[in-house]
């Protein structure tokens, strides 16, 4: 009569029910079930009225508790998951297409896409170098260098950059000649500021080239990258080669704390 009383007393109040349902069960069950009534080891008898004279017994069980705990697992986080994985597979079967692959430094906290084929090699004051094999002048790279700026915004806009870049360019001995052929900003990482350059150079050195650069700063560091390419009128760079280009250039981005 003691323990059917307290039943009673449970079925009667929910805020006290919830509250040993809570106190009683596991953490496994308190993470993922919502339904659960009990977590007792073995099968309790719960009265419920069938009629005015006659009760019925259920019994709970392990199994019965387990079933249940599967069942309360929410549809949405399983279909997040699947489609996440979805996702992560197509990213990779666009990249494999373009002849793509990601490339990540953790160390100086940077990220970017490279052409699979490239070749990574070492020079002096490159953070990282890709070059295309057999074609040296082709290439990708990043310098990374410390900088007092707070911000890419503090030291000038996208125009300001863009002619100090050509200034740079026109000083060296080799430039005949270099001009702007487009400038924009995009956010890269938690909403970092990042310029991005295109620019051709007619030098003595390889003959006419054309180069995409992007810029950022964060965490007092200068992340610079340039992507330089021949463009000659007799095989001027394609389509689909500018178009990987131009996925290199987007991709550059930084990485935060890993």
């Amino acid at each position: 009569m003691a323990v059917e009383a307290k039943m009673r007393t449970l079925v009667s109040s929910p805020q006290i029910f919830i509250a040993h349902v809570v106190a009683s069960s596991t953490p496994m069950i308190t993470l993922f079930s919502s339904t659960t009534t009990t977590t007792m080891a073995d099968p309790i008898q719960v009265p419920t009225k069938r009629n005015s004279n006659k009760t019925q017994s259920i019994s709970v069980t392990k199994r019965t508790l387990s079933s249940s705990i599967l069942l309360s697992i929410p549809f949405t986080a399983i279909s997040l998951l699947f489609s996440a994985n979805s996702a992560a597979e197509a990213e990779e079967a666009q990249l494999t297409h373009l002849g793509l692959e990601r490339y990540i430094d953790s160390k100086e906290g940077f990220t970017l896409l490279v052409p699979s084929s490239w070749v990574k090699v070492e020079k002096a004051g490159a953070t990282v170098l890709f070059e295309e094999a057999n074609k040296g002048s082709n290439n990708v790279g990043v310098v990374v260098s410390p900088v007092r700026l707070n911000s890419l915004s503090d030291f000038g806009t996208t125009q300001f950059v863009a002619d100090k870049l050509i200034q740079a360019e026109k000083r060296k001995e080799s430039t005949k000649d270099a001009e702007v052929v487009g400038v924009s900003e995009r956010q890269g990482h938690e909403g970092l500021p990042v310029y991005e350059f295109e620019y051709k150079v007619d030098s003595t050195r390889g003959g006419l080239k054309r180069i995409f650069s992007a810029v950022f700063v964060a965490s007092k560091k200068l992340y610079i990258l340039n992507i330089t390419h021949s463009d000659q009128p007799a095989n001027p760079l394609d389509d689909s080669k500018r178009m990987m280009l131009e996925q290199v250039l987007h991709s550059f981005d930084a990485v935060g704390s890993l």
